[in-house]
């Protein structure tokens, strides 16, 4: 049976398309936030990363009412590389609402995620956002949203998919645009109507799927998911399904639903719902709890693999344990481990006859940024490895991971775009000049030939460019693939950097260090201008005579340091480099800070 109490749905869309700024519309019309309750922009992000780089990372879930219908709500991330959230929150619902800029239209990210939710045979309900702005172009943009579901395969019940249109900004919904509506009530009236109540069986056993992990200090490990059938009460016990077998006679100390951005206390709960349990701990995403005496667990959870990896290490340079609170193997181990019991997606192990060492393997670069930069804010010190993709043998035969490449830049620098993928083994597969002095092209190139080539991007088209990747399969290992055409600036010895030194290097290189920075041997400091590597004395300071000639004093000025994120950082490092992370400092530094070795390697 159809339980129509309830609607469980997720919103889906690209990056910045608004999804998260149309949730802060449903709260707020739906009567969750009190009269006058002070409530920021974008609640759902609540990580102080999803902040800061305007990107949804976690996908979050909260409910309103509508009409005694209770809707469940699932904010998803719009990037690639969050894919196991994704794989996650559509797990939970129902139907989805698929979000499109009316201007930029269905982007790759998009394509992704309609991907999923297809292969999932769930209703979609489009949405055009934004259609304020003055470069809308609605008609194009259904158009091309229509040919991304035949592109996809999608049936024809699900390529019949209702439209609305919408500001997500004003909180304004409309069935046909200029029908005077002035609120989101369109939206709510068609969620009701086009996604059906879960189907569940009050009478078979529970089953209930933990598809999110979240925690808290009071109650400690808490379960989120959907209860797929059946009933689940306080003071009863169950079993928890694992991987490596049941655990019975577990019992709840809290059972939670969700209401708005809050978890309500409750006695029991019902099919079709998103809940929260507490009370067990050493739970995985993926178990079930079910019945005590006929436990029947629900499927695990299938995630994609990874396709990039990185090798996580303890410092170990001359300014460990200078900075952070947390530096032993031990450390970085455990909250590695931690990461993986609420990211699916992420998979890790400790590198054979090490114990300082531990491959972490993920969806991308992004994704490793952002937990790279968590553990940094909370205090831990470590480096890390270029990233590297993770092949596999298909048919006897090494293979790679592919991606297709969107770009969208001013048609100037198409040439240099072009020239520099396929130096990487990219090979263009379409191109379309809109007339506007813009062009789109796409590629396919391997996910190895796109390590370090975002900034390379930005640099070539002056910032002017959009580039979207997006995974797309595996093919036959392409050979070698140049990647960066420049040698490093190292320092030779410890010290404190000097504008003398610094003005010295300036015809040498651009340099990454402020005059003042505390550097050792073996450290980077800077881009040289050609191919190979020069080890600097950068700590150089001018001596000092009694004798002056007219103009001695004059006031050097200097090129400012081209400081590095943490981002750029994991793109510039070369194979035998790394990039020294803690709570104060990001630094590049040689795998191996002694020149001597560095050169009997070299010659080997």
């Amino acid at each position: 049976m159809r339980k129509e109490s309830f609607r469980n749905i997720a919103i889906i869309a690209h990056v910045d398309h608004g999804k998260t700024t149309l949730v802060d519309g449903m709260l707020g019309q739906s009567g969750t936030f009190r009269q006058h309750q002070a409530v920021e922009d974008r609640v759902m992000d609540s990580m102080d990363l999803e902040r800061e780089r305007g990107i949804t990372i976690m996908a979050k879930n909260t409910s309103i009412w509508y009409k005694d219908i209770k809707i469940n709500i699932m904010d998803t991330p719009g990037h690639a590389d969050f894919g196991g959230e994704v794989e996650r929150g559509l797990n939970l619902v129902d139907g989805v609402i698929l979000l499109v800029d009316a201007s930029e239209g269905p982007l790759p990210q998009t394509r992704f995620v309609v991907k999923k939710a297809l292969a999932r045979k769930l209703p979609v309900i489009l949405i055009i956002n934004k259609i304020d702005r003055h470069d809308a172009r609605i008609d194009e943009v259904i158009s091309d949203v229509y040919d991304l579901f035949i592109d996809l395969d999608a049936n024809d019940e699900q390529i019949d998919f209702p439209i609305l249109y919408t500001n997500a900004k004003e909180g304004v919904a409309h069935n046909e645009l200029g029908d005077g509506s002035t609120d989101l009530k369109p939206l709510f009236e068609e969620i009701i109507k086009t996604i059906p109540g879960p189907e569940i069986d009050e009478g078979q056993v529970p089953q209930f799927l933990v598809t999110s992990l979240d925690y808290d200090s009071y109650v400690g490990q808490i379960l989120i998911g959907r209860l797929q059938n059946g009933i689940l009460e306080m003071n009863k016990q169950y079993t928890l399904c694992g991987k490596d077998g049941n655990r019975s006679r577990v019992k709840f100390s809290a059972i939670y639903t969700f209401h708005g951005l809050d978890k309500k206390m409750v006695d029991s709960v019902e099919a079709g719902d998103i809940i929260a349990v507490a009370g067990i701990e050493d739970v995985n995403i993926g178990d079930s709890i079910s019945d005590l005496e006929n436990p029947k667990p629900l499927p695990r959870i299938d995630i994609d693999e990874p396709t990039v990896s990185m090798i996580f290490y303890v410092n170990t340079s001359p300014f460990a344990g200078t900075e952070g609170k947390f530096l032993t193997s031990r450390h970085i181990k455990a909250r590695l481990q931690k990461e993986m019991l609420t990211n699916v997606s992420l998979r890790v192990d400790q590198i054979s006859g090490r114990t300082d060492a531990f491959e972490v393997a993920g969806r991308g670069e992004l994704q490793m940024a952002v937990l790279i930069e968590t553990m940094r804010r909370e205090g831990y010190e470590f480096m890390v490895s270029k990233p590297q993709v993770i092949t596999k043998a298909i048919d006897g035969i090494k293979s790679e991971p592919v991606e297709q490449v969107f770009v969208d830049l001013p048609e100037e620098f198409t040439g240099v775009i072009t020239e520099k993928l396929s130096k990487r083994k990219g090979r263009m597969v379409n191109l379309t000049n809109t007339g506007s002095g813009r062009a789109n092209l796409e590629f396919m190139v391997p996910s190895r030939g796109l390590i370090g080539f975002r900034s390379q991007f930005l640099t070539d088209t002056r910032g002017s460019g959009v580039m979207n990747t997006l995974f797309d399969g595996y093919e036959p290992w392409f050979g070698p693939i140049p990647q960066r055409n420049s040698g490093t600036l190292i320092a030779d010895r410890p010290g404190q950097v000097t504008a003398y030194a610094s003005y010295a290097m300036e015809d040498r290189g651009e340099i990454f260090v402020a005059v003042g920075s505390q550097v050792y041997n073996g450290m980077v400091i800077g881009e040289r201008n050609k191919m190979t590597d020069l080890t600097v004395n950068i700590t150089k300071t001018k001596k000092l005579t009694n004798m002056r000639a007219a103009a001695a004093d004059a006031t050097v000025t200097l090129r400012p340091p081209r400081l590095m994120s943490l981002d750029q950082s994991i793109e510039f490092i070369a194979e035998d480099e790394l990039v020294e992370i803690t709570p104060q400092s990001i630094r590049l530094r040689k795998m191996e800070l002694d020149e001597n070795k560095r050169k009997v390697k070299t010659r080997s």
